[in-house]
């Protein structure tokens, strides 16, 4: 029988990917390789992560064939400039240390939230803390994403497939109207307190893949959590203890199962060994105990645990304007 890790999904591009990856936000190398003896095949990273070096690292000293492992990393905002792109893709390959014809990234997003950050800075001295952002390319999104089609198996620096992070419907929506490349994933934030139902829906439709980030729900970054300590993820939900209770699981198992049975892939992400293996423990929920999980949250009452609208002062995920609209904030 196939296990989860072996499970793949066949993108819009026509390659196929792992639907388990070990998310390697805040991570170590040896938690990556940790990973790696534990059977996974797809790391997801990014270059705002700071993990490329210790993926590439992580995969030399496992001894397991790069062509072997599935790597997702991500522009970072501040090469959003269309002139930029090819530079970023550069400094990604170079942090990861592929040569030859190991020299490529499978799945490129661009990162994060459509946000543009105008200079490497992220603050001014005026800023109170605040990111500087560039509001007319952070507008432009549509032109970053049509210089990353232009490194889709040419060049050098080469990626397989590029895709998208943290877009809603109102901007995929844009991307797939001026693409000459369908994004073959978005990558979103996605846990039965944030099911994202119309979202998941609408790229369904358009042959866009889900990815979801943060499946257990997460604990970004302090700038970006507007309820840490405030209110409590999927994990410690009644309803999720009940039925890992009758399942004899954890409640992880049934928050990645439920997400794996909507047809989504995953990428959690722990440093602790036991948790690592036990991330990639699926089982099959009963269609009632799916559906209780799926109406845990109704339209509207959803929690979005990474949210950067407190930081840069704007919200991203407006669907009724393609935010930001103006220069003042």
């Amino acid at each position: 029988m196939t296990t989860a890790l072996e499970r793949t999904v066949t993108l819009a591009s026509g390659i196929s990917m792992p639907v388990v990856g070990f998310g390697t936000f805040q991570c170590d190398e040896a938690a990556i390789v940790a990973a790696l003896r534990a059977g996974y095949r797809h790391l997801d990273t990014a270059y705002s992560y700071e993990t490329e070096e210790a993926v590439g690292n992580a995969i030399r000293k496992s001894g397991i064939p790069r062509k072997d492992i599935f790597i997702t990393t991500k522009l970072h905002q501040t090469f959003h400039a269309p002139e930029d792109v090819p530079e970023q893709l550069k400094r990604s390959l170079d942090r990861l240390g592929f040569e030859g014809e190991d020299r490529y990234v499978d799945l490129w997003l661009m990162h994060s939230d459509r946000i543009s950050y105008g200079t490497a800075r992220r603050t001014d001295p005026g800023s109170e803390g605040k990111p500087v952002i560039d509001y007319a390319l952070s507008r432009n999104y549509l032109e970053t994403y049509k210089a990353m089609e232009k490194l889709v198996g040419t060049g050098p620096n080469k990626v397989r497939a590029i895709g998208l992070s943290n877009f809603n419907v109102l901007k995929t929506k844009k991307i797939l109207e001026g693409c000459t490349i369908k994004p073959s994933v978005n990558q979103i934030e996605l846990h039965p307190y944030l099911p994202q139902r119309e979202l998941l829906k609408f790229s369904n439709e358009h042959g866009v893949h889900i990815t979801a980030h943060s499946p257990l729900g997460g604990a970004p970054v302090g700038v970006v959590a507007p309820y840490a300590g405030i209110k409590e993820g999927p994990l410690k939900d009644p309803l999720v203890a009940s039925l890992a209770e009758k399942y004899k699981v954890e409640p992880s198992t049934i928050l990645l199962s439920w997400a794996l049975q909507r047809g989504t892939s995953i990428v959690p992400k722990s440093t602790k060994l036991d948790r690592i293996v036990l991330n990639t423990k699926i089982i099959e929920l009963s269609q009632e105990d799916f559906d209780k999980v799926e109406w845990l949250k109704a339209d509207g009452e959803e929690l979005r645990f990474n949210d950067p609208k407190g930081h840069i002062r704007f919200d991203i995920y407006d669907e009724k304007n393609d935010e930001p609209v103006g220069d003042d904030y």
